[in-house]
């Protein structure tokens, strides 16, 4: 079957930037198609920040741009014109889903329910005409420079614009595959390579998969950068059989973008309320407690007892030692282990497993201000397809929505213009 009928703009990718998007172009009066072959539209919005959906960050603009580490001014314009108190009034007052701030500027739905916001996006979408045909984009096909329509395994969709929206590489289960940087690199567009952004970390040592399950809260962690601090954040994470996970490291993998050229590691502090000196207090109690006790049971107040094992090794403690033999430079040893526990890192786990995608379509090729291709008339693109990445903090999805809704302003008002 062809599609014989004519659209204003064709989005591609039914995800955060492409829902905005088609939105967005259909507010000023655009005939929208979203082609997403996924039944469900927002799929990934829908997983993020473990389901809660963490959509922005309650910020100014200079932070959230601070906050990106790729191509931060590239990202000035659309992040004024649409900044996180207008993404919060948006969702709070045009889409009437009531949002929350927590911890480090962190907005997220008072329901902590990610679907509220996918589903408020979907409705107003719907609501506004915007079609949505569920196949799957095979290229975007130009005349003379410019975009004359949008061809799927069904046929071509002619249209006087298309909004390029496919996300990156990561979660490949919710429809990230990569398909729009060969989309776009078939016009002449370059690619930086993608690479995992937001990513579980592999470690060599053994005792991560010892420890497999085990996830601290309130522990800070530190990356090291050839020994040098480099970051450091509170909050929570977990050991794997492959490494470490959780926020926290997800987090720090983000600072981590020099692999081959330099090694990294990372530092935990169990204890981070605590100076050495009162650490080393509480130790000297628990110790006095449990005098009798090898060191294998003496630190259960003190410890999870997954971590016992692991910390006697690290601090050269046999664990059959008794209490009262502890000498006090093994006690000052185990403080430090306390404070400052390694762990050594191989690399990042693969793309697919990555929460962003750090790469993309090389961004000197798109105007900042429209989002538009340099390359190609009517030809827009926005969200991870980019290379654009951010740190966690509801960052990521502030891109999506900012440059999502510029591509969306602009490809209605070059359609009108026409």
């Amino acid at each position: 079957m062809g599609y014989s009928q004519r659209v204003d703009a064709v989005v591609i990718g039914g995800g955060a930037a492409g829902l905005m998007a088609a939105g967005t172009a259909a507010e000023q009066g655009l005939a929208v198609t979203l082609l997403e072959p996924g039944a469900v539209l927002g799929r990934k919005l829908r997983i993020t920040g473990k389901g809660r959906c963490n959509l922005t960050n309650h910020c100014d603009v200079r932070t959230a741009l601070a906050n990106v580490p790729t191509n931060p001014k590239f990202l000035y314009s659309a992040f004024t014109a649409f900044p996180p108190e207008a993404v919060m009034a948006f969702f709070s007052e045009k889409l009437g889903v009531p949002l929350k701030t927590e911890r480090g500027g962190r907005v997220f739905p008072v329901s902590d329910d990610a679907n509220d916001i996918a589903g408020a996006l979907v409705r107003w979408v719907k609501g506004l005409g915007v079609r949505h045909v569920r196949e799957k984009a095979s290229a975007i096909v130009t005349e003379d420079g410019a975009v004359r329509a949008v061809a799927t395994a069904e046929g071509e969709i002619p249209c006087r614009g298309a909004v390029l929206c496919t996300g990156g590489l990561s979660y490949p289960a919710t429809g990230s595959t990569g398909d729009g940087y060969a989309m776009a690199s078939a016009l002449g567009h370059s690619v930086v390579p993608a690479r995992a952004s937001l990513v579980p970390l592999a470690s060599p040592e053994a005792y991560c998969g010892q420890m497999a399950g085990f996830a601290p809260r309130n522990v800070d962690v530190t990356v090291l950068e050839d020994g040098k601090a480099l970051y450091t954040e509170r909050g929570e994470m977990l050991f794997t059989h492959f490494g470490v996970s959780g926020p926290l490291v997800l987090s720090a993998s983000a600072h981590m973008r020099r692999w081959g050229e330099r090694q990294y590691a990372l530092r935990i502090d169990f204890k981070p309320a605590l100076n050495a000196e009162r650490l080393d207090g509480r130790i000297l109690r628990d110790l006095e407690k449990f005098h009798n006790r090898d060191m294998a049971n003496a630190l259960t107040e003190l410890l999870p007892r997954s971590l016992i094992p692991v910390v006697l090794r690290l601090a050269d403690i046999p664990p059959e030692t008794k209490a009262h033999d502890l000498t006090r430079e093994k006690r000052r040893a185990l403080g430090g282990v306390i404070k400052a526990f390694p762990v050594p890192l191989s690399g990042p786990r693969p793309v697919a497993e990555a929460i962003v995608t750090g790469g993309g379509v090389d961004v000197r090729q798109v105007d900042p201000r429209t989002m538009a291709s340099k390359l190609v008339r009517g030809l827009y693109l926005a969200g991870e397809v980019l290379d654009l990445d951010a740190y966690t903090g509801g960052f990521n999805l502030q891109i999506a929505w900012a440059t999502g809704r510029c591509a969306g302003l602009a490809v209605g008002k070059d359609i009108h213009h026409d």
